[in-house]
């Protein structure tokens, strides 16, 4: 029986790269094949085979490191696996979010006289309907989100729209005025596409729209008049509908919420790489009716005809138990409507005064107004955005989304920790606005209540106060993740803008001019508005290295880090300031609680002389 018992050789598989594999391998075939080949040289037979066999064994060992890299997201390098192991975290991967901007609208009125004074005629002015597109100097466009009543009075009669005298007659009475309503526009485009379904059942039917950066779905249905239903999982097959409460108490509680079933359904998805949006529906068909959370096994069975005793094995296809309306219905033999608004970006954020065009206009008069007053109203339409567009912001990069990702996979949901605050705010739809920065700490008035601060950024990258549209579009959003017991209070963070001086002495063989220029540009990229959080100290230290270590530099001798309000030489800063020297605390400058620091202006608040 000894005899029969393999000679097991000592083998070791620690062996992890070419040099390694090769000498195991050449010590291992002298110790055991001496007899055969003596010869292992680079230049020999048996130098030969131990390399090849080395080279195959550090390939194999470098893609089984890779594919186990792959696995993590934080290891992960891939672009591809990135993106999968982020949707499997729950992040919903987005393209760029569009700004959201105030703008008025302003018509030419007749007047009428009532009560012995003059008011615009309610007659005469018009329903302006949501979808009415306009756009900015930059060719950027803007979409009105809801419907401008001109006619709505309060309840005593009157004009709720502001109104301003146009022009006057001979007698100083009014002729025409200038009423304003004030509506909330978006930019992007809201585009149809149809797709042509054929008749064949198609388990999770994927289609994919045309446009990038798709920012909402915002109505699916078929030609068969079925309405197809986004949800976040296809195993969701309910949905929440708002609807408008016309009970008494419709002043207390403007809105009702409806629980609908939704047999049709969809879930969307965005690639990153691509920029595309795609729709994937259920796996059912529409001519099942069965009622069970699990399909049963035995209908699935094959029926035995026939006076046979015997059968033989048969198999029967798993993909016969998809066929069941728990994932949803598949959409057959129909044609697929799908309506959605495109379009974002950082350049999407534009100035103030910059939205005067009106590209679309969709009005609605009464019935009784003449033709030629509805085509004198139209033609007199003018809009104006007093304020700059926000929001508007280009599509999370790889990095920030696997940071978002390690944050968000341990929420489950819900907001208990900070980290889960902020995962999910960075991760709110992006047709709702996107935050650029946000800050949290506890309120000093309520153990309960959590500060959170918010800023966002205009078209030219520099900090901006948040709109409100996007407050309340946030404070909508949260609350549905937060914890009863919780409370928190959106505030805009402050902004405090500096300036930083310096002066340093130059070798000789430097060019002073060029040496001022390089630590300047170290000093602007140090101090990009990418870098800073909101609470994030400056660390003079690290300004102070950039300086003194830069080429040519043999001595700082003078700097100074200062605070910029309100308007100097031309340039508007913020309003907030503080004492740069009594919030110095062992070399790092600390803003007030709620603030982030800015060089606003780099190109003149960043000043250096050489000597």
């Amino acid at each position: 029986m000894a005899s029969k018992i393999k000679n097991v050789r000592p083998r070791s598989y620690l062996n992890r790269d070419f040099d390694s594999f090769r000498a195991e391998l050449v010590e291992y075939a002298r110790t055991y094949f001496s007899d055969k080949i003596t010869d292992f040289s680079e230049n020999g037979m048996g130098g030969l085979f131990v390399e090849m066999a080395s080279y195959v064994g550090d390939t194999m060992s470098y893609y089984l490191d890779h594919q186990f890299n792959e696995l993590d997201i934080q290891t992960a390098v891939e672009p591809g696996n990135i993106e999968r192991l982020v949707r499997m975290s729950g992040v919903k991967i987005q393209g760029a979010a569009p700004a959201t901007a105030t703008v008025d609208f302003y018509i030419e009125v007749d007047s009428i006289l009532k009560n012995t004074s003059y008011i615009p005629d309610v007659t005469k002015m018009p329903v302006v309907k949501m979808g009415t597109l306009i756009s900015s100097k930059n060719g950027v466009m803007f979409e009105l989100l809801e419907d401008l009543n001109y006619t709505k009075t309060d309840s005593e009669g009157n004009v709720i729209a502001e109104y301003e005298t146009r022009s006057t007659d001979s007698s100083g009475n009014p002729l025409t005025f200038s009423v304003k309503l004030t509506g909330v526009c978006q930019s992007g485009i809201t585009s149809s596409q149809s797709f042509v379904i054929p008749d064949s059942l198609h388990p999770f039917r994927t289609i994919t729209l045309s446009s990038p950066n798709v920012v909402e779905i915002i109505h699916v249905s078929d030609s068969n008049g079925n309405t197809y239903y986004q949800v976040d999982a296809l195993t969701q097959d309910v949905v929440y509908k708002r609807v408008v409460n016309i009970d008494e108490d419709n002043d207390l509680v403007p809105e009702n919420i409806e629980l609908l079933p939704a047999p049709y359904r969809f879930i969307s998805t965005t690639s990153r790489q691509t920029g595309m949006t795609s729709l994937r529906f259920g796996g059912g068909s529409a001519d099942t009716f069965d009622n069970d959370i699990i399909p049963d096994p035995s209908e699935v069975a094959l029926p035995l005809y026939g006076s046979k005793m015997t059968f033989s094995r048969f198999t029967i296809d798993p993909n016969a138990l998809l066929e069941t309306r728990t994932l949803g219905i598949s959409p057959r033999n129909t044609t697929i409507t799908v309506r959605y608004r495109a379009g974002g970006g950082l350049s999407h954020n534009v100035s103030a005064n910059q939205i005067q065009t009106v590209s679309t206009l969709l009005t609605e008069f009464s019935s009784t107004t003449s033709a030629s007053v509805v085509t004198s109203v139209r033609s007199s339409m003018e809009v104006d955005n007093p304020n700059p567009a926000s929001g508007g912001e280009a599509a999370m990069t790889l990095n920030e989304l696997r940071a978002t990702a390690l944050a968000f996979r341990n929420s489950q949901s819900r907001i208990v920790t900070k980290s889960d605050l902020i995962a999910r705010i960075y991760t709110m739809p992006s047709n709702f606005g996107r935050v650029f920065r946000i800050g949290i700490r506890s309120n000093p008035n309520n153990p309960l209540a959590t500060e959170l601060s918010i800023l966002s950024r205009s078209s030219d990258g520099r900090l901006i106060i948040s709109p409100d549209s996007l407050k309340e579009n946030l404070r909508l959003y949260v609350n549905e993740f937060r914890l009863i017991s919780d409370a928190i209070d959106i505030i805009d963070a402050q902004v405090f803008n500096m300036k930083i001086e310096y002066g340093v002495v130059v070798d000789t063989v430097s060019n002073k001019n060029l040496t001022i220029q390089s630590i300047n540009s170290s000093i602007k990229e140090y101090m990009s508005i990418e870098n800073f959080q909101i609470d994030q100290p400056i660390m003079t230290s690290d300004l102070i290295n950039l300086i003194i270590n830069a080429s040519g530099v043999i001595s700082l001798v003078d700097f100074s880090v200062s605070n910029m309000v309100g308007e100097i030489d031309g340039r508007e800063y913020s309003t907030s300031s503080f004492s740069v020297a009594s919030s110095t605390d062992r070399g790092m400058i600390y803003a007030p609680s709620g603030g982030i620091f800015e060089v606003k202006y780099p190109d003149d608040d960043i000043v250096g002389s050489a000597r």
